[in-house]
């Protein structure tokens, strides 16, 4: 067994990597193993994940009684974090600023840094530090999310500082006047805000009280994200020891699973010098799903120490190329007036594959048109799946199609440069007489204060300029997964109403505040974003595909996305469902294929005015070739292709 199982000192376990990897499982199962196995102690499970699990995993079985289930809901958390806070946030803002009330509840009732993560991260911190439980588990959002997680330190203390220097000029004009300050009960607040962060980022660090569980499967898209993000935890200096390999094929006579079987162990045989000196665990995949306290309980008896084979090794020959792929029910391809196609779904259930197979086809069957594939999610997966170097640019990779991987967070940098930039030449003009020390400082955090999700929204912004350039016919987004998305498809109004605060602030004070060209850059935004929302709800110009696979927890969240792209006018005209197993002769794949027709038959029933495309598994889909076979078999065309150069 782990490590962690034995160390009573560890306050905090949390699980991560990429999308569907089994994340929720794995620390739920090991709750589960701990309560059961110290009924002594108290336990808590709970997910950061905007798109919970926590509750499909435990089947509605009662957990044991020393052992608290929790799915954070950070608009609740936020509400009330708000409610307490909020008097004093306005008198911090009134003290240091030209702002009045008005403009300061504007402000106010809009700007969280990172909600999710930040409501996550301040939960944590005050449960870890009442001790309540013995024993912390988090099972987290996918990779990227995760990773905003655990350096949300620096984020909360960027806007920490931004509230402390409205608190600044206060401090200095009552010491210019007393002789002495003391700090007030808004300073102690600052404090003790300040003090959790210190606390959970010390915690984080402590090898004693805190572990890091990377969960991946035997796959290079799962492989390279877990090496980016065993990087980046050791950069963060955040402790980790075991590494969890889940969903392994067993090596049996089956020509499938064998297959299978040896391509995974060549994956992994690429590992040894990365992950030297971890011990990795393996899980093999069963036909039926972890689901439920009795499944639960018994995940841990599975795991086996795994030891990464040589390149010289038996499992690792060379496997012939597979057929062309297998699709039941192709889909018919986006309508002609389409210039916006959005993949989501579930993490690690194939939307990457998907949309880098569809906006291959599409070049190629759309002769003279213009695609443009790009992603937004934190953690970037065009590059491995295209077997091609992409960067935050438009590339062109083959004829008709460019490839681009946008970094949300540099296009707010650059954003913020701007203003800093322009706020300095504005200041400069001012007599040097005239002492703005405070006022500057102020002036120069704002952006700080701005909402959570601005970043994403400006990736999203320079693409849709891409598209009233006329440069690009249609445009292809390769989504984070479900719950992130649906927070990036609610954001373009929340962003909206925090920018008629910015113009309404910048109009009221145009004698103080005269920035041309970052208020022209904000109008842009504002144009742009009202032709996003605008093409979402039209079924003529855009539409969401969902993809899942064949399980009860991808169906669950499949439910909720559809739900929500109801809710907000988004057109989910087609379902793909993906890496179904095909019957045969073996013991294994009939189980786990009759297992699968349930699910299916559980998605038509629930969704019978969508077409359903079934996608059966035949190893990994990468490289140009092997997706221009796999988007040739999703799309019904009676269009002539033509296979593009590949540049």
């Amino acid at each position: 067994m782990p490590a962690f199982f034995q160390d009573r000192g560890l306050q905090l376990l949390i699980f991560g990597g990429k999308g569907g990897v089994g994340k929720t499982t794995c620390a739920a199962a090991t709750a589960v193993r701990l309560a059961v196995d110290s009924p002594e102690r108290h336990f808590l499970l709970v997910s950061t994940d905007p798109a919970h699990s926590l509750s499909d995993s435990l089947a509605g079985s009662p957990p044991p009684c020393n052992l608290a289930v929790l799915e954070i809901d950070a608009q609740e958390y936020l509400t009330a974090f708000r409610q307490d806070h909020h008097t004093k946030f306005r008198e911090i803002a009134s003290r240091g600023t030209f702002l009045d009330d008005e403009d300061i509840s504007s402000f106010l009732d809009l700007s969280f840094p990172g909600r999710d993560e930040l409501m996550a991260f301040l939960e944590i911190s005050k449960w870890v530090a009442g001790e309540a439980y013995s024993c912390i588990v988090v099972d987290t959002a996918p990779t990227g999310h995760t990773l905003r997680l655990l350096s949300m330190s620096e984020l909360i203390g960027q806007w920490l500082d931004a509230l402390d220097a409205l608190l600044a000029k206060n401090r200095y004009m009552k010491q210019l006047y007393s002789g002495s300050y003391c700090p007030d009960e808004l300073d102690e607040f600052l404090l003790d805000l300040s003090g959790s962060v210190q606390r959970m980022e010390a915690l984080l660090k402590d090898t004693a009280r805190c572990r890091f569980v990377p969960v991946m499967l035997p796959e290079v898209l799962s492989i390279r994200e877990t090496t980016m993000l065993l990087d980046e935890l050791k950069r963060l200096e955040v402790p980790f020891s075991d590494i969890l390999v889940n969903k392994l094929f067993p090596d049996n006579a089956c020509p499938v699973c064998a297959e299978e079987h040896a391509r995974q162990m060549k994956k992994l045989g690429c590992l040894c010098a990365k992950f030297s000196g971890y011990q990795l665990w393996g899980f093999l995949l069963y036909p039926e799903e972890v689901r439920g306290l009795d499944s639960l309980k018994g995940f841990w008896m599975r795991a086996t120490p795994l030891a990464i084979p040589t390149s010289g090794a038996k499992q690792l020959r060379r496997l012939p190329t597979s057929s062309f792929p297998q699709v039941d029910g192709p889909a018919q391809p986006p309508s002609q007036g389409t210039r916006l196609l959005l993949f989501a779904g579930k993490g690690g259930v194939g939307k990457t594959t998907l949309a880098c197979a569809t906006a291959l086809h599409l070049a190629r069957t759309l002769p003279g048109k213009e695609v443009l594939l790009f992603s937004t999610d934190p953690a970037n997966s065009l590059s491995a799946c295209l077997e091609k170097r992409i960067g935050p640019k438009p590339k062109r990779i083959a004829q008709g199609l460019s490839v681009m991987e946008i970094d949300p967070q540099a296009e707010f940098e650059t954003l913020k440069e701007l203003y800093a930039e322009e706020l300095e030449s504005f200041l400069s003009t001012f007599s040097p007489n005239l002492d703005l020390t405070f006022d500057r400082e102020v002036m120069e955090r704002i952006l700080d204060l701005s909402p959570p999700g601005l970043d994403e929204i400006m990736a999203l912004t320079l693409v849709m300029e891409f598209l009233a350039q006329g440069k690009y016919d249609l445009f292809i987004l390769d989504s984070a997964p479900t719950g992130h998305l649906i927070r990036l498809l609610e954001l373009p109004e929340i962003i909206d109403q925090w920018l008629k605060v910015f113009f309404n602030l910048f109009l009221k004070y145009k004698k103080i505040f005269r920035l041309p060209n970052i208020t022209r850059r904000l109008v842009q935004m504002s144009m742009v974003l009202k032709r996003l929302r605008s093409m979402l709800k039209d079924p003529s110009q855009s539409s969401l595909y969902a993809v899942a696979i064949l399980t009860e927890m991808a169906f669950e969240e499949t439910t909720d996305l559809v739900a929500a792209c109801v809710r907000m006018e988004v057109c989910v005209p087609t379902l793909f469902l993906n890496l179904a197993t095909a019957a045969n002769q073996c013991p294994f794949c009939p189980a786990l294929h009759q297992k699968e027709a349930h699910i299916k038959d559980k998605f038509q029933q629930a969704f019978p005015q969508k077409h359903h495309a079934t996608i059966y598994r035949q190893g990994e889909m990468r490289g140009l070739t092997r997706l221009g076979e796999l988007g040739q078999a999703l799309y019904r065309t009676s269009q002539k292709e033509t296979i593009p150069a590949v540049l």
